[in-house]
């Protein structure tokens, strides 16, 4: 298969995933594996950056508070929660770069996660069946989402979107305020993690960055770019009127799948 291809896929996986409670990191391990091809965690994490700058036209209310009016009470309250699930995510994901952690790449431990992160989801829309979810966002869930981003980055298949919307839905947040809180929080998040790769690859170690196929790079990226802004697009109105339990039920059927082609081999 062409190069140009292998990327245009993996930019369109990316496009998809990243937003979705469904594992962006999972699926490209996955799809990357079914392929034959093995990217650099620089490429995965910067087609993420990617999928992640898209979806800022898609608040434009939200974006014009945080940029222009943020000395007013509620936008600065709400971007103080952003920088402090923020400051959560990146001071644990400093502390793996110094233990030198580096993410699972079997499909095993990714078939696990989604599993259970699926049937997480079913069991606690169904808890969640007649109660009352508020919009404003507690303290208590703003360490959640930090804390669960950093879970997100240990297990692959567990998804950052995943589950940082399923733990503040657990604490009675409602179904948009938490999908936005997620969003929100995930694009500094995704954009330091990536500007950090890019960093290390540009000066730590420049013999290796000329081997970065930097044009393929940038065309999945654009690629993924794209189709966010259409996911996310689609997504915002679908949690309107709906539940996540549809995405818990994908989880186990493609955790269920994967294992199936394991014990196959």
């Amino acid at each position: 298969m062409p190069d140009w291809i292998a990327a245009i896929i993996l930019g369109l996986i990316e496009g998809i995933t990243e937003f979705l409670p469904v594992s962006s990191t999972g699926h490209l391990l996955l799809v990357e594996r079914a392929l034959g091809i093995k990217e650099s965690d620089l490429f995965n994490v910067v087609i993420q950056c990617g999928a992640v700058v898209a979806v800022l036209p898609l608040f434009p209310e939200r974006l014009q508070q945080l940029a222009f009016r943020w000395r007013e009470p509620a936008p600065r309250n709400y971007l103080l929660k952003i920088l402090v699930a923020f400051g959560l995510t990146g001071s644990g994901g400093l502390v793996l770069e110094k233990m030198h952690f580096k993410l699972p790449d079997q499909p095993l431990p990714v078939a696990a996660a989604l599993l259970v992160g699926g049937a997480l989801f079913v069991l606690v829309e169904l808890w969640l069946r007649g109660k009352t979810l508020r919009d404003d966002i507690a303290w208590n869930v703003v360490v959640a989402v930090g804390l669960g981003q950093l879970l997100a980055a240990v297990f692959p298949g567990t998804s950052r979107s995943g589950a940082t919307i399923l733990l503040a839905l657990t604490l009675g947040l409602s179904r948009p305020a938490a999908t936005e809180f997620s969003f929100w929080v995930g694009i500094p998040t995704m954009l330091a993690a990536g500007g950090l790769k890019i960093f290390k690859a540009l000066y730590h170690s420049p013999a290796a960055a000329p081997a970065e196929k930097w044009g393929l790079l940038l065309l999945s990226a654009v690629v993924a770019a794209i189709v966010s802004f259409v996911a996310v697009k689609w997504l915002l109105r679908y949690v309107q009127t709906h539940t996540f339990i549809a995405f818990g039920w994908y989880r186990i059927g493609l955790g269920l799948v994967i294992l199936l082609l394991l014990l196959a081999q």
